[in-house]
């Protein structure tokens, strides 16, 4: 049976579950898939598996979390990981009021403040104006390792975490460049900048690789 949109229960699905999202039109950006209407787009953990008509057809027959899109349409929120919602892409993307023709070109920068949804990495973090820090864990306590200034690689950029659960990003030594709230979920870290976007980040091996950068923690 399929999820309606406005059910906030999917920001705690399981993501051991396959996600399938249907009935929408989907934006792929890709010269090859183009645009589709009435498709589904099936997310496998952090990565699109299929896309296409008649993925729902078969969806009951397994353990897919089916989630109705319909009068909605799908783009990928781009970034240096995203270029497109073809299989073996990202699961990064915004569930947006179906455009205008007017609206069309200004699609990626435009549509992902109007989003019903966003989907960061395979996974809600935002469903219907809720955020998905009702559903995350606490910020880490002082003595955490995720908490003190991260700095890139050429020294550009300046990130401290707080234990908080508060970021404030230095950029090129302008303070304050970016600054909001921050989660953090195993080994991913969630952004939700005072601006009003979302951004996602991984540590592995003691380094935070964000937003095509790589962070160091000062000690």
């Amino acid at each position: 049976m399929s999820t309606p949109l406005l059910d906030e229960t999917v920001l705690s699905a399981d993501r051991n579950r396959p996600l399938l999202l249907v009935n929408a039109t989907i934006e792929t950006l890709d010269p090859v898939i183009g645009e589709m209407t009435g498709a589904d787009l099936m997310i496998v953990g952090a990565e699109i598996v299929c896309v296409g008509p008649g993925l729902h057809t078969a969806a009951e027959d397994d353990n897919s979390i089916v989630v109705d899109c319909t009068g909605l349409t799908i783009v990928p929120i781009l970034s240096p990981s995203v270029s497109s919602l073809a299989p073996g892409n990202p699961a990064t993307l915004a569930v947006v009021p179906s455009p205008s023709a007017d609206d069309r070109a200004e699609r990626v920068v435009r549509w992902p403040s109007q989003a019903a949804a966003i989907v960061v990495d395979g996974e809600f973090v935002l469903f219907n104006g809720v955020s998905r820090a009702s559903f995350m864990p606490a910020a880490p306590s002082s003595n955490s390792p995720y908490v003190g200034m991260w700095i890139n690689s050429t020294g550009f950029i300046h990130q401290e975490l707080t234990a908080e659960g508060r970021y404030d990003e230095a950029r090129g030594g302008r303070p304050h460049a970016y600054e909001g709230s921050y989660w953090i979920d195993g080994d991913r870290i969630v952004y939700r900048d005072d601006l009003g976007f979302w951004a996602y980040g991984r540590f592995i091996d003691g380094v935070l690789h964000h937003a095509g950068y790589t962070f160091t923690r000062q000690s």
